[in-house]
């Protein structure tokens, strides 16, 4: 990763990767960590991208969801939007696969299904990972939150858009119809 990376986006990747998030909710940072959020992006010309790298890396999942409440009370928008505004290309895409995962892990890998399948001309490769990777996971959580999100079953989204074989083994990873 060193090597293919740079910059802020190898720092956080780096940072992941080593797996040393805080697992605490430190209650006096929270309004801390949102104000300094704000003060990062949002509130400055410019971005302070050492600030989002070092909160978005280190902290809690629960105490992030938190920081991302507080953060919208203080700018009146989401967490997502400031990264969208304030950040671009791999940091930015990193950057919200973060926001997203602290949110809902499961909700994150049916967008990826749903994204994977939306277009003409199915992201097989996409759809193939994300399946096998949670099917002895969290694939009924993946699929209640695709049906709530999208208003369709994954089992008939994937039944629509794929065939032969390659459709029975997605059928088989899915669990059956919702």
């Amino acid at each position: 990763i060193c090597s293919d990376t740079g910059g802020s986006y190898r720092k956080l990747l780096v940072i992941l990767l080593q797996g040393s998030r805080e697992e605490e909710v430190d209650e006096d940072n929270i309004e801390k960590d949102a104000k300094d959020l704000y003060a990062a992006g949002e509130g400055k010309c410019g971005t302070d991208e050492e600030k989002f790298i070092t909160i978005l890396g280190n902290r809690s999942e629960e105490h992030l969801r938190r920081v991302f409440d507080a953060y919208k009370k203080i700018s009146g928008s989401d967490i997502e939007n400031s990264v969208k505004g304030e950040t671009t290309g791999n940091l930015e895409d990193l950057m919200l696969a973060i926001v997203k995962c602290v949110r809902s892990v499961p909700g994150y890998f049916a967008e990826g299904l749903y994204k994977s399948m939306r277009r003409a001309g199915t992201d097989d490769k996409t759809l193939t990972r994300i399946m096998v990777s949670r099917s002895e996971v969290d694939m009924l959580d993946v699929r209640a939150n695709f049906k709530k999100m999208y208003g369709q079953s994954l089992y008939s989204t994937i039944q629509e858009d794929t065939d032969g074989d390659y459709q029975k083994a997605l059928l088989y990873l899915c669990g059956g119809k919702d």
